[in-house]
């Protein structure tokens, strides 16, 4: 197979072919404008959705004072004894990449049942990163900590919710490189076999 040039996006599988993450903390400016960042969001938000439910809301993060000062509450809320190396590494995970988004899973009360709609929620998260991709940036996907932070989805707008990543939207400062991918033999079965 020839190798994958990740600044091919002259055809939509090429696109697909040339999506590759990047570290969070290597994501600098320049990021989304506010106008490419609703066309990124836009793209997000056109996936399927059986009952045309949308159990999913992006909360585009702008003050990373104010996110790392509500991580480091939350986070100390649950483990009274954290010390200085936590408390930075939950500044610096709110400090990363020029663009931050959180993306909560909101199940809706309906008769779908709530693994479609999360189903939904992982489609909207390929949407966000592949339409990122197309614009020329580069995406990553991560929970970590943060995301498992009791009522941070609460704060966010999104009670009852829970968050499905946070997207870190940037411009590379190295080149990506490809990772290991499954071979095809090992996870594309025929059946009857």
């Amino acid at each position: 197979m020839d190798p994958v040039d990740f600044n091919d996006r002259s055809t939509p599988l090429s696109l697909l072919l040339s999506r590759r993450s990047g570290k969070a903390r290597d994501l600098i400016a320049p990021g989304p404008d506010p106008a490419q960042l609703q066309q990124i969001l836009s793209a997000a938000s056109r996936v399927p959705d059986h009952g045309k439910l949308a159990p999913w809301r992006f909360v585009v993060i702008e003050d990373r004072d104010a996110f790392s000062a509500l991580l480091a509450r939350l986070y100390k809320a649950g483990r009274p004894e954290a010390g200085r190396l936590e408390l930075e590494a939950m500044d610096g995970f709110a400090r990363q990449s020029p663009t931050l988004v959180a993306l909560i899973s909101t199940l809706q009360d309906s008769h779908i049942p709530a693994w479609e709609q999360e189903l939904s929620a992982g489609a909207a998260a390929q949407n966000l990163l592949l339409a990122a991709h197309a614009m020329g940036y580069v995406g990553n996907w991560l929970t970590g900590a943060p995301a498992f932070l009791p009522g941070l989805a609460g704060e966010l707008g999104a009670p009852g919710g829970r968050i499905a990543g946070f997207f870190f939207i940037g411009t590379p400062t190295k080149a990506l490189e490809e990772r290991p991918r499954p071979a095809l033999a090992d996870i594309v079965s025929r059946w009857p076999g």
